[in-house]
């Protein structure tokens, strides 16, 4: 689900993102803007955007790890009953690892290189909890079994003796045997082949289902979005320009970076395309006022320039764009 100035909040909503906005410190820039979303217990929501659109760093804001040179101006993150964004360092720490897990798209660096997968498992276990050495190991081998990898190899393996799809459900084991309420996966299929890439997005998913936790999933890529979650926000300039459910953004995109992406696709069928659309101008170039998404934008109009309410277009679907409001017109004509 998700929120804004037309919805409702929803008691089971595990993750909320509320009117959040970030700032380089000392400065007037605002890197996310009035960010707003939600998600429910044991949902995939899905951030989608290009690089530099603000997806890693709203993670960043929910890990409670934002950067000195940034500040939380405006806004809040709430889990559970926590507000993230309130807590101490050490309040932060003791929830980091055991109520949200984060996946990294850099799974290489995730294990120190010159100490064997199995003894930083030990320590990451005993630093959460009292167990004895033997007793870390049973459960770093009992998840290293539930990711499908071979438990005792990977356990007395150095980082290096492992592939890539190895080290990332490695990197999955670590993040999930304290049994998380949230995943962010960040990208979690970067460098990876396209077979262990679903592989591994597989294995996230039965992993929700059986621990019935939520899933945070970041991505630029298109068919992991609309594949694998049932919500989805599309992040253009630092702002969420569309939301709703994944099956109505995709069937009816009505802001025209939303529509832009989806045509974008590569799609294998007996009319291939000679050329994909394409979008105008630079990825990064953002209006400062209105529509993030104006100066590149094929459908721009004077009133974009103007702050874009986000509008309703459904009870699930919802959209920051003068367009709305032209297609709500053209669902009454028809009726």
């Amino acid at each position: 689900m998700f929120e804004n100035k037309t919805t409702t909040s929803c008691e089971n909503n595990l993750l909320t993102v509320e009117s959040l906005s970030v700032t380089i410190r000392n400065s007037r820039k605002k890197l996310i803007h009035n960010l707003n979303f939600s998600i429910p217990q044991g949902e995939i929501f899905g951030l989608v955007g290009e690089s530099g659109s603000g997806k890693s760093l709203t993670a960043t804001v929910i890990l409670g790890m934002l950067s000195k040179s940034l500040e939380v101006t405006s806004g809040s993150v709430t889990l559970g009953q926590s507000e993230i964004t309130s807590l101490s360092e050490r309040e932060l720490r003791n929830i980091r690892g055991r109520d949200i897990a984060y996946l990294s798209q850099n799974y290489q660096s995730f294990f120190t290189p010159f100490i064997k997968v199995g003894q930083q498992f030990i320590e990451i276990i005993r630093c959460h909890t009292d167990m004895s050495r033997k007793e870390a190991k049973k459960v770093a081998i009992h998840w290293l079994n539930k990711v499908h990898l071979p438990a005792e190899r990977v356990f007395n393996s150095f980082p290096d003796e492992l592939s890539g799809g190895q080290l990332q459900r490695a990197s999955i084991a670590s993040a999930i045997m304290f049994r998380p309420k949230l995943i962010i996966a960040d990208e979690p299929t970067t460098a990876l082949d396209v077979l262990t890439g679903e592989r591994i997005l597989d294995l996230l998913s039965e992993l929700k289902e059986e621990l019935n936790c939520s899933i945070l999933l970041i991505s630029h890529d298109l068919k992991h979005i609309i594949k694998r979650t049932q919500t989805v926000g599309v992040m253009y300039g630092g702002q969420i320009v569309e939301i709703g459910k994944t099956s109505a953004v995709v069937a009816n995109p009505i802001h025209p970076y939303t529509n832009l992406l989806l045509q974008s696709r590569l799609r294998l069928n007996k009319h291939i395309q000679h050329e994909l659309p394409t979008m105008l101008g630079e990825p990064g170039l953002i209006a400062e006022e209105g529509c993030p998404f104006t100066k590149r934008c094929p459908s721009a109009m004077e009133s974009c320039s103007n702050k874009v309410p986000m509008n309703s277009l459904g009870k699930h679907h919802s959209a920051a764009c003068h367009l709305v409001n032209a297609e709500r017109e053209e669902r009454y004509v028809t009726r």
